[in-house]
């Protein structure tokens, strides 16, 4: 890891969304790479993994690889970390790719960083305090960071090491943050896309019309607000 990045961010009390996400310096599967570099003009997804060859992590793994051209047509880069090395995740990608036979032999789609010496984990606030291995040493969460084109922080999720993630919500997840990054509109409980959004609040009713030609439905509250706004997905 770089000197730059440790000491730019060694004061930080950990990522906030809008937060220019670090430019760290990592040893992967497909060699060195530098964070920003790798994403380009792209959105980025990091999720990490508390350890390879453990049961949780490689189905999450052969998950992401299945789907992972559901992430391409976003053009959002996917990049795992676990804290094994690369010579171990190379390993581990071939148990991983065996999960679904259909891509038994093919290489994982996405790089896995190696954070065996636990740098990264610590400076991006990783650490699952409640879980450790065998040696006492605390595993790696599982986090999920989506970075926007701007390098900044778009969402985080956290999960601890023993609750596996939910990817479909994660591809979600995104489609909204694509959605309501170009749209004044916001997306509301289960939305999927092509559902109904909702006008967001900093636009009055006469912006409203003009901004969607579809115009917007407005459901009645005990309250009599008019802040419930909905509209077909521009």
């Amino acid at each position: 890891m770089s000197n730059k990045i440790q000491k730019q961010d060694a004061a930080m009390p950990g990522l906030l969304l809008g937060d220019v996400f670090p430019d760290f310096e990592a040893n992967t599967t497909i060699g060195k790479i530098y964070f920003h570099q790798f994403l380009g003009n792209s959105w980025g997804i990091l999720f990490s993994h508390p350890r390879d060859f453990t049961p949780v992590c490689t189905t999450e793994l052969a998950c992401a690889a299945k789907i992972s051209d559901e992430f391409k047509k976003r053009d959002v880069k996917m990049i795992a970390l676990s804290i094994d090395s690369v010579e171990d995740h190379r390993s581990w990608s071939e148990d991983v790719m065996a999960l679904h036979p259909e891509h038994a032999g093919s290489l994982l789609p996405f790089p896995i960083i190696a954070d065996d010496k636990r740098e990264l984990s610590v400076l991006l606030g990783m650490l699952d305090p409640e879980e450790k291995d065998k040696d006492g040493m605390p595993l790696t969460a599982r986090c999920v960071f989506v970075i926007g084109p701007d390098k900044r922080l778009k969402l985080s999720i956290l999960y601890p090491a023993t609750t596996g993630r939910n990817f479909t919500e994660i591809l979600r997840a995104v489609d909204s943050l694509q959605l309501t990054a170009k749209k004044k509109v916001a997306t509301p409980v289960n939305w999927k896309p092509g559902d109904e959004v909702m006008v967001i609040p900093s636009l009055s009713d006469e912006e409203a019309k003009k901004i969607f030609p579809a115009g917007f439905t407005t459901k009645e509250v005990p309250s009599g607000k008019k802040y419930l706004r909905y509209t077909p997905q521009p």
